[in-house]
């Protein structure tokens, strides 16, 4: 039974419930609210960033510096919201891809990051249970939040914005808060994920995080808070379950994609809702 309680196991786990936590986020914009958003990433590295070059250069405590960073992450969001909310479709899809660009290459740029080299010898302070209780109160906070009468607004303004705007919904706020929350858990993540790993560099916050972010999202079922959790652990477990056969691990990864894909699009969860 050694080999279920060893440091790689352990890291599998809690890297598996910072990606719950970040997807979480992306739910909410993209799954309840239905506004697609290429740009997640953006926001897992302000909040990565944040928390690390803080609580190196301030000294900060580490739950404050996580605390700050989610803030951070969050503010941006809602900065970011008020313009581009009004854009649908793909259109709002480039425009986030471009901002998760734009942070990038600022990040890339400037000297406090550490530019292409990274920021290196992070405290290490994110463990599993740290992830896990912070995880049970993401997940609690966001089925609260769904049932409420602004989950309620959300969801049907994915269904249909011009209804809901009839029904007197303020669309723009709406969405602003929608993206203000789900940025500030990605960002959330990122902080546990740079105390965790302890490195961090521009490249780990690429275009290709946020579609991992978004696949994850579809595999479980877009919507569904069971489905986050199901998607991430699929696809943050499938791949290190075949790393015995490495040449073909992305191939293997790809066929459970498009064989869901083709015979249930909706998820593995999609359509299943649980009352707490």
């Amino acid at each position: 039974m050694d080999f279920l309680f060893n440091d790689y196991v352990f890291q599998v786990m809690t890297i598996t419930g910072i990606n719950i936590i970040i997807v979480l986020g992306l739910n909410l914009i993209t799954g309840v609210t239905g506004q697609l958003s290429l740009g997640h990433s953006a926001f897992m590295s302000v909040g990565a960033y944040c928390s690390a070059i803080i609580m190196i250069k301030f000294a900060v405590p580490f739950f404050l510096s996580i605390a700050i960073a989610t803030v951070v992450s969050g503010f941006i969001g809602a900065l970011l919201g008020m313009p581009i909310l009004r854009l649908r479709g793909d259109y709002l899809a480039i425009a986030t891809l471009g901002f998760a660009e734009i942070v990038r290459v600022i990040f890339l740029n400037l000297k406090v990051t550490g530019g292409a080299l990274g920021v290196s010898s992070i405290p290490y302070e994110t463990t599993l249970s740290t992830v896990y209780i912070i995880l049970a109160f993401g997940i609690l906070f966001m089925y609260r939040f769904e049932k409420s009468r602004f989950g309620l607004a959300l969801r049907s303004i994915r269904e249909d914005e011009i209804a809901a705007e009839m029904m007197g919904i303020n669309i723009a706020r709406y969405k602003v808060l929608a993206f203000t929350i789900g940025s500030a858990f990605a960002g959330l993540g990122g902080a546990l994920y740079a105390h965790q790993i302890t490195f961090i560099a521009p490249d780990d916050f690429g275009f290709m995080k946020s579609v991992e972010f978004i696949s994850m999202l579809v595999l479980g079922g877009m919507g569904s808070i069971i489905g986050v959790i199901a998607g991430v652990i699929g696809l943050t477990v499938i791949p290190e379950v075949l790393r015995f056969a490495s040449e073909y691990r992305m191939v293997m990864y790809g066929i459970v994609l498009l064989a869901m894909m083709i015979f249930r699009p909706q998820g593995l969860f999609g359509k299943i809702r649980v009352n707490l």
